[in-house]
């Protein structure tokens, strides 16, 4: 069990690694091929594109021919999308490169259900810690993800044309590894259930509380990430400031994970999944006091660690919503509602920040926040109430 949760870990941040770098230097990328800059951000929300059309086929494919296979075909996707993307820089074409960054959303779709493999070969007390260390694989990807898009970037001409060839590489690696992954058959006890319609499994309230968290945290997190380098390039920041902040947001968004799972079985998932809304809020908050770099990172670091507790605590809390022959679809589901979000967040995010500027931008978000903070403490209090009841 704890080997599997390592090699799901390791291979989290392979992907996670190609992620981050597309994310750093995705919009920087578009910018050199398009002279629009509300363009600029094209391949990210080509790769966010990429993870919607794929998630279900994925989730359906691997459902019936296992998570070894599909992971593996997942990262040799990562491969092509390097290659495709370096091609479509070399060529000055927004179109080709934002299919390479559609392919990596691809590899993104089968990716995203690394959390729940390590849920399935975890037994029940272990599952919340295995679901945050698998996250916590991407603490290895706020380093080398920037790197990759930092180091590779004057590798060679044109800029960044390195960088998505050592995304290929990163890909390759990831790839190799999986083969080597051995996940358990599902348990005896729920091999006999008869699975429930899926409109009925979305339908209960734990399950829509959970959904709607993730994709607040996700969402949230996409939007202002996605603006970031180009905001801070805007206020006269250099690339590798940049960068930094991306490194230190990411550092944000796992490493937390080494603790957040423990911080869970102790306090719950609701509270902490709270605790995630207002650190959201508290990134708001920190883009107000100015646009140095200290503002930047401090912001950034906040938006990384609120979306963990939101993002692990959404995934723990769905885990408890469907059985190993409903699971399938129920994460397909999921995982494609949250896309869904991340994909119109990366796609507003350009014309967002031309229009309103950083700072209105993050105060937008508001709102948003607060009818998640709501949505949670609606089910905390039904859950209490059917607890009373049940006394």
């Amino acid at each position: 069990m704890h080997r599997q949760v390592l090699l799901l870990a390791t291979a989290q941040a392979l992907f996670q690694s190609a992620s981050v770098m597309v994310m750093a230097v995705g919009g920087l990328a578009g910018a050199l091929v398009t002279g629009d800059p509300r363009l600029a951000t094209a391949p990210i929300a080509a790769m966010f594109l990429g993870t919607v059309v794929s998630t279900v086929p994925a989730s359906i494919w691997m459902s019936r021919v296992g998570r070894r296979p599909g992971f593996v075909f997942g990262a040799a996707l990562g491969v092509l999308a390097g290659i495709v993307a370096a091609f479509g820089l070399w060529l000055g074409s927004l179109v080709v490169l934002s299919i390479g960054t559609f392919l990596v959303g691809a590899y993104q779709a089968f990716a995203q259900f690394y959390r729940f493999a390590a849920g399935e070969v975890a037994d029940d007390a272990f599952r919340p810690r295995s679901i945050s260390l698998v996250l916590a694989g991407g603490i290895v990807a706020a380093l080398l993800g920037p790197a990759i898009g930092r180091l590779g970037g004057p590798l060679l001409s044109p800029t960044y044309v390195g960088s998505f060839l050592l995304l290929a590489l990163v890909s390759l690696v990831a790839a190799l590894l999986l083969t080597r992954l051995k996940m358990p058959a599902p348990p005896p006890a729920q091999l006999g259930l008869v699975a429930r319609p899926l409109a009925q499994i979305v339908r209960q309230p734990t399950y829509l509380v959970a959904l709607f968290a993730a994709a607040t945290g996700y969402g949230v997190m996409i939007l202002a990430m996605t603006a970031t380098p180009i905001a801070m390039i805007h206020h006269h920041h250099a690339l590798a400031d940049a960068a930094t902040v991306i490194q230190l947001h990411v550092l944000g968004m796992f490493l937390p994970s080494f603790f957040t799972g423990s911080l869970i079985a102790r306090f719950g998932v609701l509270r902490v999944m709270l605790s995630g809304v207002a650190l959201l809020a508290g990134h708001v908050l920190t883009t107000l006091t100015g646009t140095g770099f200290e503002s930047f990172a401090a912001a950034l670091i906040l938006l990384g660690v609120g979306w963990n507790f939101l993002f692990v605590g959404g995934t723990t809390l769905l885990t408890t919503t469907y059985t190993a022959g409903e699971r399938g679809r129920a994460q397909a589901t999921n995982d494609l509602s949250i896309f869904v979000v991340g994909l119109l967040s990366s796609l507003s995010a350009g014309a967002l920040l031309e229009a309103a500027g950083w700072q209105m931008t993050n105060l937008l978000l508001l709102p948003w926040l607060a009818a998640a903070a709501l949505a949670l403490l609606g089910l905390a209090w039904t859950r209490r109430q059917s607890a009373t009841a049940t006394a």
